[in-house]
């Protein structure tokens, strides 16, 4: 599964510690789920979308 999530973060002008500190998860965690080395829980997904004002959908694309 891809995502947008770095794409979208930037767009809001967070950096990777900001949403780690914001989801209470390490930037390590959030560097994997960008680089599609992770899949988040569906309550990590759901924050995420809510964190950066967008749909789960929009940010992951199944292919």
């Amino acid at each position: 599964m891809k995502n947008n999530i770095k794409q979208l973060r930037k767009a809001k002008g967070l950096r990777q510690e900001d949403m780690a500190v914001s989801l209470n998860v390490s930037r390590q965690t959030i560097i994997a789920i960008e680089n599609n080395k992770y899949n988040p829980t569906l309550e990590l997904a759901m924050k995420m979308a809510r964190l950066l004002d967008t749909t789960i959908e929009e940010l992951f694309v199944l292919e």
